[in-house]
């Protein structure tokens, strides 16, 4: 554990360092170099954990009552731990780079500060083996990611964004103040490696607490209808602070939610269903607002939700074969969950450093001012899809391997009896339908951004980003590619993961998994294959070319004599056939001033599709809210002494509550 501290101390200090700094340049380096360094320093203890199955702890008292600097790196922990520090490391360097563009007056040295602290507290949450202290590091975190995505607080939007994310990851935090309080009050102890070993002594307080850990962990993690400070933070926030945030931050709601799940014991059916239906609620959901985005950040965003919902998928499965007493399909159910969560971190993050590259050499995230981009951002452009083809569950990337393991989690489901296989095959069907979806959105957010040509001024004159920037994007493309390449080493990997969330020994876990690896053996292999012919055939027409005059002409214009960029498809017109056959559930509105008179000069179409769970229930709960309070506007005299007043009152409530 001493590694794990030191990363810790680096962190911070380096962060502090950065925030005092004069110069940018130096503060920016020195916070990325003291993040990458720290990442080393972590992910030693953590490949070690994960190879030697041996728990790691380290316990310092602490004056806070009922608390203690108590960390305890166990395989969970440690799985999580390195998804953590390997984005955050190569999203810190990608930051030195695209912070450089910001203007005077913003505030890059603290940004800097919060990253690292962000990272850290981040750590701390994943390692902390006291419920006190697991609670600081939740706030830290939320704070600090609170003002980083408020960095361009001169926008009302941004201002907005920040509000809303603060409002509802505190909201959450209640829900989880509760939770350990009566965790805390049932075990008589604040130790959660107690709480794992004594369990509930009240069997009926176990479903109160898994659905206040569901909402507590689920507003942090996206679960819909808790998800509505995705689409706004996400886009507010600087791209690399955005990869991380929807990489690795949010992957803290579900590592607290499987941690929870160690804490109560075994799983009636019904937390197995209730995960696999809101699993199938934000993946569908998810993807479908995706699909009708036309802020390429914000369709990112969504696209977080939705494989927040894979994950639920998985978990849902897991519980159920545990519920069953399933190992098989406890260990399938739960290994892609966790598979996934790495997974998903990967290719998002790449995804976000990508949008982030579109964003800093266009100064635009809309879709309909983009367009024509592979030919001037070639780099940027085969990494996107890369993590294009990887969150869409392709093979031979990333995202198929996980996406696999829960598809035959849940047809080892179907097969059985009862209403597991019913639960089993909405899984399969909500699978695919996901699958299907974000093939398409996609399809669009690529072809429109990158193919064709510049819709506008801003997108005719992109450039490629700068080394900094580009070599992150293109370590995770490779990733994407070797993770799925290498599946079965990647499955032994997160085995001693599984092991410790499900309470399987090791060759119980094992076992599955190798099967697993050898049905996805001839697929990795196929794919293999299939990339070494495209290298091959393109280098020999690369050689072929070589010497020849090669010439450019304009396309079939159907007759057009002029054509223009605006003859393209947009994305609003690319995703209708499918937001028009979902509209029920879009609630999509349309704004058009179609042509008129003979000789018309100008038409004009646009489409909105708002969040339905904040605009039909969220906002209308915080109006009603605000107009409640409003009515007690009448205690707020002004006088210091009636204030007093109220305190003194509040005491004395407190102390015949107490005393009664």
């Amino acid at each position: 554990m001493t590694l794990l501290l030191w990363a810790l101390a680096l962190w911070i200090g380096t962060g502090a360092l950065a925030g005092l700094m004069r110069r940018r340049s130096a503060a920016a380096w020195t916070a990325a170099l003291g993040v990458a360094a720290g990442a080393v320093l972590a992910a030693i203890p953590a490949v070690s954990v994960l190879i030697h199955g041996e728990a790691l702890r380290y316990s310092r008292p602490w004056s806070i009552p009922s608390a203690a600097f108590a960390l305890r790196l166990d395989a969970l922990s440690a799985w999580f731990l390195l998804v953590i520090v390997g984005v955050s490391a190569l999203a810190a360097v990608y930051g030195v780079q695209y912070l450089e563009a910001a203007p005077a007056g913003k505030p890059v040295r603290r940004a800097w500060c919060c990253f690292n602290l962000l990272l850290a507290s981040m750590a701390v949450v994943v390692v902390a083996s006291n419920a006190m202290l697991f609670l600081v590091a939740w706030e830290v975190m939320a704070v600090a990611s609170f003002l980083l995505v408020t960095f361009d607080d001169e926008q009302e939007s941004v201002q907005t964004a920040g509000w809303i994310y603060l409002v509802a990851t505190h909201l959450g935090a209640a829900f989880l103040l509760v939770f350990f309080m009566v965790l805390a009050r049932e075990t008589g102890t604040m130790d959660l490696e107690q709480w794992a070993g004594a369990g509930i002594q009240a069997p009926q307080w176990a479903g109160v607490l898994f659905v206040l850990a569901l909402v507590g962990f689920g507003s942090k993690a996206g679960f819909m209808p808790l998800h509505v400070w995705l689409p706004e933070a996400h886009p507010a926030a600087p791209s690399h602070v955005s990869a991380v945030m929807s990489g690795v931050m949010i992957k803290t709601g579900i590592y607290g939610l499987a941690r929870a799940l160690t804490f109560l014991g075994p799983p009636p059916l019904w937390w197995g269903w209730t995960l696999v239906g809101v699993g199938l609620t934000s993946g569908i959901l998810g993807v479908l607002f995706a699909l009708a985005q036309h802020d390429l950040k914000r369709l990112l965003a969504y696209h977080s939700v939705e494989n927040i919902g894979i994950i639920a998928l998985g978990l849902g499965v897991g519980l159920m074969g545990m519920s069953l007493q399933a190992p098989v399909l406890t260990v399938l159910g739960l290994g892609g969950a966790l598979l996934h969560v790495m997974n998903h971190a990967v290719f998002k993050g790449l995804l976000f450093l990508g949008a982030g590259s579109v964003l800093h050499a266009t100064g635009t995230r809309d879709l309909e001012q983009l367009g024509g981009l592979l030919k001037r951002m070639p780099w940027t452009g085969v990494t996107f899809v890369v993590g294009a083809a990887a969150i869409c569950g392709l093979p031979p990337f990333n995202g198929f391997v996980s996406e696999f393991l829960i598809y035959v989690g849940a047809f080892r489901a179907g097969v059985a009896s009862g209403s597991a296989a019913l639960w089993g095959w909405l899984v399969i069907g909500g699978l695919a339908l996901i699958g299907g979806l974000a093939a398409a959105c996609f399809a669009k957010a690529f072809g429109i951004v990158f193919l064709g040509e510049a819709r506008s001024e801003l997108a005719g004159k992109a450039h490629e980003c700068g080394g900094a920037m580009r070599w992150p994007m293109v370590v995770l493309a490779a990733v994407c590619l070797g993770a799925g390449l290498g599946a079965p080493v990647v499955l032994r990997g997160v085995a001693p993961a599984v092991g410790t969330l499900s309470g399987l020994p090791l060759p119980a876990v094992a076992e599955p998994f190798a099967q697993a690896g050898g049905w996805l053996r001839p697929i990795t292999t196929a794919g293999l294959v299939l990339i070494t012919a495209m290298v091959a055939l393109a280098w020999l027409r690369r050689r072929l070319l070589e010497g020849r005059e090669i010439g450019a002409a304009g396309t079939w214009d159907c007759g057009y004599a002029r054509p223009t960029a605006r003859m393209q498809y947009t994305a609003s017109s690319f995703a209708q056939p499918l937001t028009a056959l979902f509209r029920s559930l879009l609630r999509t509105r349309d704004h058009a001033a179609g042509p008129s008179g003979l000789f018309p000069v100008q038409a004009r179409f646009a489409s909105h599709t708002p969040d339905v769970c904040q605009e039909g229930f969220f906002a209308p709960l915080f109006r009603g809210v605000q107009s409640g309070l409003s009515r007690l506007r009448w205690l707020q005299q002004g006088t210091v002494q009636l204030y007093l007043l109220y305190i003194a009152l509040g005491l004395v409530a407190l102390l015949i509550w107490k005393l009664r």
